[in-house]
């Protein structure tokens, strides 16, 4: 009897301290699963989470049935899945953040490269504004060429009428000089006609 009580006395401080460990490992497992649940793995992994609790209830039941041992592993197991859990969805939190940055500098340089062509389409508008304007001015400057061209031709024209006229009012003629023809006829009496000469004087007009 004495050697029985001494069995039990020493088993019973092992078997506490395996509950104990038990317990902790399960509310280590419960701590671990809440962390994951924070960080979204309930929402973007949920039959994993819902295994990892699975094994956590399986814990607590084996811990309440006598079976600390089944209950330390089986806590540990859930704990191992929660952490799992956790670094699955930081690695993929983290792979859309580095998918968004890459988004964020790919439309960046899409915005840079619309920039540097709207700037290149401003400048090519601008040479060609410069080029209208110098094909203007020059047009503009042939058109006033021709313009007082037109007037000089125009001046030189009157002034080359003018003294025309001026020379055809300064030119007089000489009057002409108009003869008279005389023309003298004499008759002799009717009873002598057979002897009277008839005389004749012609008058030579010169015009000058």
């Amino acid at each position: 009897m004495s050697a029985t009580a001494l069995a039990l006395g020493l088993a019973s401080p092992a078997m506490a301290g395996k509950a104990d460990r038990a317990r902790e490992a399960i509310s280590a497992a419960e701590a671990k699963l809440q962390s994951a649940d924070q960080a979204g793995a309930a929402q973007m992994l949920t039959a994993e989470q819902a295994s990892a609790r699975e094994e956590l209830n399986h814990a607590k039941e084996a811990l309440a049935s006598g079976k600390k041992e089944d209950a330390i592993a089986s806590a540990n197991h859930a704990g191992a899945m929660a952490e799992a859990n956790l670094g699955e969805v930081q690695h993929r939190k983290q792979a859309m953040n580095n998918a968004r940055v890459q988004a964020a500098h790919e439309q960046a340089a899409a915005a840079n490269a619309q920039a540097q062509d709207a700037q290149a389409q401003v400048a090519d508008a601008n040479a060609r504004a410069e080029q209208a304007n110098n094909a203007a001015s020059s047009a503009a400057a042939e058109a006033n060429a021709a313009r007082q061209a037109a007037a000089a031709t125009a001046a030189a024209a009157a002034e080359q009428q003018k003294q025309q006229e001026v020379a055809v009012t300064t030119t007089t003629s000489s009057p002409r000089r108009k003869v008279v023809h005389t023309k003298v006829v004499r008759k002799a009496p009717a009873h002598n006609s057979a002897n009277v000469a008839t005389s004749t004087t012609t008058t030579t007009v010169r015009t000058q």
